[in-house]
């Protein structure tokens, strides 16, 4: 009676199982695990935020240029005006920098409106059905479109219509105000032997005759015409391009 007896404990060990190992599948199966509502959602935001904060930044990089353009031009025209011996010169070599600074900007807006067409995309099919509560996309299909414009980016505009956009929008104003800068220095300011009846002979520097300034104010203000007319229009945020067989393919966005 006093021996206990180990029966009983030895069968308890023998069905006792302890937890096995996991064993780690070296080729996880990542796009076969389903999606949750949860994490749809959470990437989209991010991916959101990310996009925007690109075009945010492509924005500044507009901004600075038109104040270079600004700033270049009022120092410019006041160093020509503010003294009769001052050449015009001054102002003619204001005209090419501004439209060195239009093509660069020009060149800009065509990247920020690419990361501008994804913002506006989720913000339309995305952001707004759920804030009206109407889980109805105004775009069928629109995240395939996302998708593949983010494996094969493409500018959604031309490089004139990204020009023309810009011309319009800022560079017109300053482009009118150099014009009207320089046709009164030449009549304001008169070189020797000059008469209003001939302004001219104001045109000439130096050396070099009066009608090749007058050829290169006429040869830029003309090629500024031609973009104004015949640039197409800037599609709007529905029109514009999201398919194949659109612009050209960013090889290399520099940031």
């Amino acid at each position: 009676m006093g021996k206990r007896s180990t029966h009983g404990g030895d069968q308890d060990a023998g069905e006792r199982q302890y937890p096995q190992e996991p064993s780690e599948d070296p080729n996880p199966e990542f796009e076969g695990a389903p999606l949750t509502r949860i994490e749809y959602i959470q990437t989209l935001v991010h991916f959101y935020r990310g996009e925007l904060n690109r075009a945010t930044m492509w924005r500044i990089r507009l901004d600075n240029t038109t104040n270079w353009a600004i700033f270049s031009v009022m120092g410019l025209i006041t160093f020509s005006l503010g003294d009769p011996s001052h050449s015009h010169v001054a102002i003619l070599a204001g005209m090419i920098l501004v439209l060195a600074f239009l093509g660069i900007e020009a060149r800009r807006f065509r990247f920020f409106d690419v990361w501008r067409a994804r913002v506006r995309m989720l913000e339309e099919n995305f952001f707004g059905p759920i804030l009206r509560r109407e889980l109805r996309s105004p775009v069928m299909g629109w995240g395939s479109l996302v998708a593949e414009d983010l494996l094969h980016p493409r500018f959604k505009i031309t490089y004139h219509q990204a020009l023309r956009a810009r011309l319009t929008r800022n560079y017109l104003t300053i482009f009118l105000l150099l014009l009207a800068s320089w046709v009164v220095k030449i009549l304001m300011h008169p070189s020797a032997g000059a008469s209003p009846s001939h302004p001219e002979v104001s045109m000439a520097i130096g050396p070099i005759p009066w009608w090749v300034a007058l050829s290169l104010v006429c040869s830029i203000y003309g090629y500024l015409i031609i973009v104004l007319i015949a640039a197409p229009r800037r599609r709007s945020a529905q029109d514009e391009h999201w398919g194949e067989g659109g612009q050209e393919t960013l090889s290399r966005i520099d940031i």
